[in-house]
């Protein structure tokens, strides 16, 4: 429980402002939801990207959810089976960035000591980045991903 400073109120765990006259509350010193916040503003900075969803047809983006998502599996199904699809290929593009960041990831594991601690984050990162685009995929969103969104190599 906190307690407000203005009244004295106590007033529940993760209330940002009093019940009883409205003052904002500061969080007791040694809570942890200063640190948690700051890391909840980064990843929602870090997921702020550019969504193009209005640029294509509701009837592309219907048709070729699936191959969106097998953009992130094996992206040249969607690369040969849904050429024409502008969906298919904006998530083909990334999941081609994504493919290419796994090979250079495997490079990099090739190096003793640095390769060895690196590439295990990198393909962490990847993992999550494809995870992150199949649920935009399969929610008919065309978001660029963080980090690797802004590479384009399909035209």
């Amino acid at each position: 429980m906190l307690i407000c400073k203005q009244c004295n109120a106590q007033v529940e765990d993760g209330l940002t402002h009093c019940t009883s006259c409205g003052a904002p509350l500061e969080a007791p010193t040694g809570q942890a939801s200063a640190p948690q916040q700051d890391i909840s503003a980064k990843l929602t900075e870090l997921n702020n990207t550019a969504d193009t969803t209005a640029d294509y047809s509701p009837e592309d983006i219907e048709k070729n959810k699936i191959m969106a998502v097998l953009a992130y599996i094996i992206f040249l199904i969607p690369l040969l089976a849904a050429k024409d699809s502008p969906f298919a290929k904006f998530h083909t593009n990334q999941g081609l960035v994504l493919f290419i960041g796994a090979i250079l990831s495997s490079v990099i594991a090739a190096v003793p000591i640095i390769g060895w601690i690196i590439a295990p984050i990198a393909g962490l990162a990847i993992t999550v980045l494809s995870v992150i685009g199949i649920v935009n995929a399969l929610g008919g969103k065309a978001k660029e991903l963080p980090v690797i969104g802004k590479y384009k190599i399909l035209k």
